[in-house]
């Protein structure tokens, strides 16, 4: 959910410092583009500690960071000490994904997939969550008290990090077996279930770890470079909507007063972006009710049909509710298409290889990301038709992709 807000918050502060700060296009994008550098060449620093010190650990590191340099964001007394802030921002995200291993740990398999999908929603409740914080605070205090109050729901989380549990598997692969048998015992007593009898013991295998170059044998080559870039599609497509949705705003704004040197957001702005962050639930679970019926192919390269369609046609009217209603649809379908690829990717590959291939995945995806905001802040400015076409024709080829991409190993 924190994770979430950061992101969100990236669309309103780019465009306020463009009126504040008189910055150019370029580096409003290069403000998003930061965060995401910082997000993808963090995940290795931040996997070798929680593998060192635990996951626990780990995240509560993370989430001092995220507090500290959100709250220095804050008072940046400059562009330049911003860019700074953000990229340190960005680098301190890239530790999030260790608290859905950590959750995963607990699970049993049955239940993982479910689980999965409820922790999206918490993405979604979080981005709406922001928008809600942006519209109670940004018109009456502006954008620096809303950057310090988006890392209250951090500075909770790490207040109450000395609450979470250390896996049992974490102490088991670092010889603490007693302490791993004690979390065990706890988690028995909690579920009113008896202690199981036996030694302890873990599957986890001595080999020296496996490279990114395993991905490219040559049976699972093109299946790699197909799913990069499905999910640089994904990424491409969801964060540049998320960014269009706040710029198509402000433009619309501009266009009508032309005399005014500057558009910012209004109550009104942020009670459409509300709307359009909300279709983000009912877009995660008619996906996963799409997927039982039609499979998971099939599903995505609907999804990115359908994208691509609602993109093209925000270029008809400027009609605000006609507006509203195109970015609604496809922001739904969009997060529900992440959703897809993450049940989806993990079986492509063998058990052995699920998670180097999801990771290798999640971190090509970033540079979809990185490269959205110099269409979706910069291009749209110059060319709003030249925009939507990249993103529509991005979805259109990713669609393709879909349909070459083989089956899942494991039935809808």
């Amino acid at each position: 959910m924190a994770d979430s807000m950061e992101m969100t918050i990236l669309s309103i502060i780019g465009p306020t410092m463009q009126c504040e700060w008189e910055i150019s296009t370029f580096q409003k994008a290069l403000l998003t583009t930061i965060v995401f550098l910082g997000m993808m060449i963090s995940p290795t620093f931040w996997s070798q500690l929680s593998d060192r010190y635990g996951r626990k650990s780990a995240l509560t590191f993370c989430g001092v960071l995220l507090v500290l340099y959100g709250l220095l964001s804050s008072v940046a007394p400059n562009f330049t000490w911003l860019i700074i802030l953000r990229g340190l921002v960005g680098f301190s995200i890239g530790c999030v994904p260790q608290s859905v291993t950590l959750y995963a740990e607990f699970l049993p398999s049955k239940h993982k997939g479910k689980c999965v999908v409820l922790m999206d929603c918490f993405w979604a409740l979080g981005a709406c969550f922001e928008i809600a914080l942006a519209l109670a605070i940004y018109p009456n205090f502006g954008w620096r008290w809303l950057l310090g109050l988006s890392a209250a729901p951090l500075l909770l989380f790490t207040s109450l990090t000395p609450w979470l549990t250390e896996s049992a598997r974490f102490h088991t692969l670092n010889g603490n077996n007693d302490k791993a048998v004690q979390v065990l015992n706890q988690i028995a007593k909690d579920n009113n279930r008896q202690m199981l009898i036996g030694r302890l013991a873990t599957d986890f295998e001595t080999d020296s770890p496996l490279q990114m170059r395993t991905l490219f044998k040559p049976e699972l080559r093109k299946k790699t470079l197909l799913l990069w870039f499905l999910w640089m599609s994904c990424a491409f497509c969801y964060y540049g909507l998320v960014l269009i949705s706040a710029e198509l705003f402000l433009k619309d704004k501009a266009d009508a007063e032309p005399n005014h040197k500057c558009s910012r957001f209004d109550t009104k702005d942020f009670m459409d972006l509300m709307w359009i962050t909300f279709s983000e639930f009912p877009g995660i679970f008619s996906t996963i009710a799409v997927i039982k019926r039609y499979g998971k192919k099939k599903t995505m390269a609907l999804q990115f049909l359908i994208f691509s369609g609602c993109v093209s046609l925000l270029t008809v009217t400027k009609s605000r509710i006609y507006t509203t209603s195109v970015l609604f649809i496809a922001r739904g379908v969009i997060s529900g298409l992440f959703q897809a690829a993450y049940i989806y990717t993990p079986e492509i590959y063998p058990n052995n290889l699920r998670s180097l291939g999801v990771g290798g995945c999640s971190t090509i995806a970033r540079i979809g990301a990185m490269a959205t905001p110099f269409v979706s802040q910069v291009l749209l400015q110059s060319s709003s038709s030249g925009a939507l076409f990249v993103y529509s024709l991005v979805g259109l080829s990713a669609a393709a992709v879909c349909i070459i991409l083989p089956d899942s190993q494991i039935l809808a």
